[in-house]
């Protein structure tokens, strides 16, 4: 068992709770941001959404109601521990504000995931300087919201989010494009059997839990695109061949292993439940916490019970962080997503084989 006590997280729980932190435009639907400037959470101006200081910390709001909402803490290379230590107790504060379960990602300067890049459809810039600084006005965009998956391996076989577009592709895997009520499932020409199979199933997957059934699933060969394919990710260019040492590569990366984190001794606690998965959905007990643990693909997850220890739940980004240090995985280009129980993700729920 491995001590998730750490004198950072006893900083954060002392953070002043400032009063009339957020405003009822927050719960508004749509994308919202905020800049942390000495220890507050100021609005920023539309415009100024993806345009982040390097030596500043932000939370960037997506509220779509009842399909859910995801609030990312957006971490500057140059920013300051006690700007991060802040950030991550305003999501806090926001997320009670709220009155919803969302989902928390935190995302650093370079590593950002595709998730939050396709918030921003004019791109991200990132600014020298921090909270002094003035930003440069730029107009406003916005896109509907559609995803590219990559399902690639063998043995562990997984689908990652990957940039929507051709330079993802390769002719040795399969890729599934959500258009919101079309799923596209494409087949590489030379992609292996068991990604073949796997990519129907992820397919249905995001149609069964995702979209609650509502979505139509395409099955698409390499050579065969539609229509809809073409008009999202423009003319196919010549695709890049297949290398099979990379699936092999790809088994080792998708390996995962599941703790559940307890404070029943009064100090925060991490047991192993689970390794190597696909893992029985009955191992998440909604009374408590749990990491899963993707850390050799860059993903760290906490998956937080319905019933669980208010303290477990509050403290999630440090047993994230803890974690991260205890496995010395490299904290910059480890992502980290909190996710309430019912708010689950597909990529987190494609671990388990009994998810439906």
């Amino acid at each position: 068992m491995l001590d998730l006590v750490h004198e950072e997280t006893t900083r954060m729980l002392h953070f002043p709770a400032i009063p009339g932190q957020f405003g009822p435009e927050a719960r508004e639907l749509g994308l919202r941001g905020w800049r942390v400037e000495k220890m507050k959470a100021v609005p920023l101006d539309p415009s100024d959404l993806g345009a982040f200081f390097t030596g500043d910390s932000y939370l960037v709001l997506s509220n779509r109601g009842e399909d859910g909402a995801d609030l990312h803490m957006w971490i500057g290379e140059k920013s300051s521990q006690d700007e991060q230590v802040a950030c991550a107790m305003l999501a806090t504060q926001l997320d009670h504000f709220l009155r919803i379960d969302t989902v928390h990602h935190r995302q650093v300067q370079g590593y950002e995931s595709p998730e939050f890049m396709s918030l921003f459809p004019r791109g991200v810039s990132y600014k020298e300087g921090g909270v002094e600084s003035g930003f440069k006005k730029g107009k406003p965009g916005s896109a509907p919201i559609q995803r590219l998956y990559q399902v690639k391996g063998k043995r562990n076989i997984r689908a990652r989010e990957v940039e929507l577009s051709w330079k993802s592709f390769n002719k040795g895997d399969c890729f599934i494009l959500d258009l919101g009520e079309k799923i596209l499932s494409w087949v590489g020409s030379q992609a292996n059997m068991f990604e073949k199979q796997k990519v129907r199933e992820i397919a249905m997957l995001i149609r069964d839990t995702d979209k609650h059934g509502k979505a139509r699933i395409t099955d698409v060969s390499e050579g065969e695109e539609t229509p809809e394919m073409l008009q999202v990710l423009g003319p196919m260019p010549e695709l890049k061949e297949s290398v099979p040492e990379e699936d092999t590569q790809a088994d080792v990366s998708n390996s995962a292993s599941l703790y559940k984190v307890s404070d029943a001794t009064g100090r925060m606690t991490l047991t192993k439940v689970s390794e190597k998965g696909s893992f029985g959905r009955d191992l998440l007990v909604q009374d408590d916490c749990f990491i899963l643990d993707n850390g050799a693909n860059g993903r760290i997850f906490v998956w937080k019970g319905s019933r669980a220890n208010p303290e477990e739940k509050k403290q999630a980004l440090k047993m994230a962080d803890n974690f991260i240090e205890q496995m010395n995985y490299p904290r910059m280009k480890t992502q980290v997503k909190i996710l309430p129980q019912g708010r689950e993700t597909m990529i987190f729920k494609q671990f388990f084989k009994d998810w439906d």
